[in-house]
């Protein structure tokens, strides 16, 4: 075998079939992986035939693989003007024009090795990752299913259709592509990684986890399958595990903005919210612009009462994926606080029902600002705001609006403000019931014979995002029965308003959910109350609103709005906080609530 150190020297003497032997003996090299020796032999062959195409051709590729993607089309386009008819050097120019970010021209190069060799399956892949970079997800399927009927057990072909699909939303096929690609090659990090993706989307969290934990056992160095596994043990609530999987993807690749902001969640989810806060700042520090860590750490902020900053970083919102359907794109300019005499400003309902009652309280200082006010809400919202209908013309959301200068999203209205816990805007009450109502609802619920009447509502609607950890199910309250001189009232609705006809044993409840027409019927049955327990869902913030003692039961990690450490909250002073000490621990919230009851009717009698 030749010395490649010393054949520059030989080259000069040889003739066509020793360039041929050293280039055989290159491409080995290239095979080998030995990409230096390769790239020394095929240079030198060129220096004695420059017009070598499979030369030019190889150069380039080894070109490809070091990164140098310019030089890699160079020589490749060399290559191919001299024979234009090698399937394989127009796959590897699409390749290279992929990488360089030229999706169109890397298109045409798959296309014309594909025109040139129709069987050629690797090419038809290739064409698919391309077509779906290019957000043409039914071609690029289209595609790699060609691929697979070239060859059938075309691995990549199908982790490649799977990654299409599930960006399609088509999560279940995803997950069979996923799942057959690993039959055919059972050592496959990439599709185990995208596997366990799409299992937690499903919410199929410990089939995410173990197929996580095969990428890793893989490719021991998988930062972004560490990531994942992270996020989805965060979900599971085995956070101490969920952590140093996130340390161990930063640990193998310290630029993983993703891990940073999986790990910050994680230690949220244990309140350590120093800590997370100065992640998710890492993780933006590495990429400025992703929505969903500006967002987390608004939530994070503002939960610490840092609202200066917090309101700003919470108009990341709007570049969320959820929230999109929530932007409206109006030519109008966005209101920024001054005043707008002789104008209209449109102000418009962004979010829950609870985040429209809870800032609906800034009307009337919108209001010392200027003109006329256009309010647009929830359909369920209108009436009870009708109260409110002498500062503002009321839209249901849907519905024409009349023409209007400015506009300003509900939830943007602190930032405008300034918002922060020394001028919060408590003022109350700022909602009021309808007289008629409650005289009504007063002739339902007949006299109170000497009871307290205590109004409950446990559950908030399940599509909402947070409902699992917010939620309770009314057996939970069972520790309210042993408690004397209490008549309860259910002001539940939705799904969960079913539990209300099986009470827990010895708990007095009437049922009040099948009147609740909508929140002016709950306004009004609120106001016969002496007391309202909740959890967090729209219905604190009507009884705030409306000024009614309430008492909250909360989730671990609430809601921002419900600040930390604290029983008491600056935007409802009629409200009492009640705190789970440990995630999911509403048996020991029911019982400090129970106790606390106890206590409430001693001194009321």
């Amino acid at each position: 075998m030749l010395n490649p150190g010393r054949l520059y020297k030989h080259l000069r003497r040889m003739e066509k079939p020793s360039i041929q032997q050293a280039f055989d003996l290159a491409v080995r090299h290239h095979k080998a992986g030995q990409l230096q020796e390769a790239e020394k032999l095929y240079r030198q062959i060129l220096a004695q035939q420059p017009q070598h195409m499979e030369a030019l051709h190889l150069l380039g590729v080894i070109a490809h693989q070091a990164g140098h993607v310019d030089s890699a089309v160079d020589l490749i386009r060399r290559a191919i003007s001299l024979n234009p008819n090698i399937p394989q050097a127009h796959n590897d120019l699409g390749n290279a024009l992929k990488d360089k970010g030229q999706l169109d021209d890397a298109i045409a190069a798959y296309r014309q090795a594909i025109a040139l060799n129709p069987g050629f399956a690797e090419a038809q892949t290739n064409l698919g990752n391309a077509l779906k970079d290019k957000g043409q997800l039914d071609e690029a399927i289209s595609v790699y299913r060609q691929a697979i009927a070239l060859r059938p057990k075309y691995a990549g072909a199908y982790g490649n259709l799977g990654v299409a699909l599930k960006i399609k939303g088509e999560v279940d096929e995803a997950i069979a592509s996923y799942q057959r690609a690993i039959t055919l090659r059972p050592n496959y990090p990439e599709a185990y990684y995208n596997l366990g993706i799409a299992l937690k989307e499903k919410g199929r969290l410990d089939e995410a986890v173990a197929a996580f934990r095969q990428a890793i056992s893989q490719r021991p160095n998988f930062s972004e399958a560490y990531n994942n596994l992270g996020d989805a043990l965060t979900d599971k609530g085995e956070l101490n595990e969920a952590i140093a999987a996130c340390r161990q993807a930063i640990a193998q690749k310290p630029s993983n903005a993703e891990a940073y902001y999986n790990l910050g969640n994680a230690l949220v989810a244990q309140q350590r919210f120093d800590e997370a806060i100065d992640l998710y700042r890492q993780s933006i520090a590495i990429k400025p612009n992703r929505a969903e860590v500006h967002f987390n750490l608004a939530s994070a902020l503002l939960m610490r009462g840092e609202f200066q900053q917090g309101w700003e970083e919470y108009e990341w919102r709007w570049k969320l994926k959820e929230y999109q359907p929530l932007l409206r794109n109006f030519p109008q300019p966005r209101w920024d606080g001054s005043g707008f005499e002789g104008r209209t400003l449109l102000l418009h309902a962004e979010q829950g029902l609870g985040d429209v009652l809870q800032f609906i309280r800034y009307l009337p200082i919108v209001a010392q600002r200027g003109g006329k006010i256009i309010l647009e809400c929830q359909a369920e919202l209108q009436r009870l705001f009708q109260a409110v209908a002498g500062m503002c013309e009321i839209v249901v959301r849907g519905r024409p609006l009349p023409p209007f200068d400015l506009h300003c999203p509900l939830l943007s209205l602190p930032r405008v403000f300034g918002t922060d816990l020394s001028n919060l805007p408590k003022t109350l009450p700022y909602l009021s019931p309808e007289p008629a109502l409650i005289d009504a609802w007063s002739r339902t619920l007949g006299p109170a014979d000497g009871q307290m009447r205590v109004g409950l509502a446990w559950a908030g609607s399940p599509r909402f995002k947070g409902d699992r950890t917010r939620s309770m199910n009314l057996r939970q309250l069972a520790p309210f029965a042993a408690i004397r001189g209490i008549k309860f009232y259910s002001l539940q609705k939705g799904p969960a308003e079913e539990q209300a006809k099986n009470p827990p044993v010895g708990l007095e409840l009437v049922d009040l959910g099948p009147g609740l027409k909508d929140f002016v019927d709950t306004a009004a049955a609120m106001s016969l109350m002496d007391l309202i327990i909740t959890t967090d869902t729209s219905v604190p913030h009507l009884a705030g609103a409306l000024g009614r003692p309430v008492w909250v039961m909360l989730q671990f990690v609430p809601d921002f709005r419900w600040l930390l450490e604290r029983d008491d909250s600056p935007w409802y002073p009629t409200m009492r906080l009640f705190r789970q000490s440990a995630r999911g621990d509403w048996d020991g919230v029911a019982a400090r609530v129970a106790e606390a009851l106890s206590a409430w009717i001693k001194n009321r009698g």
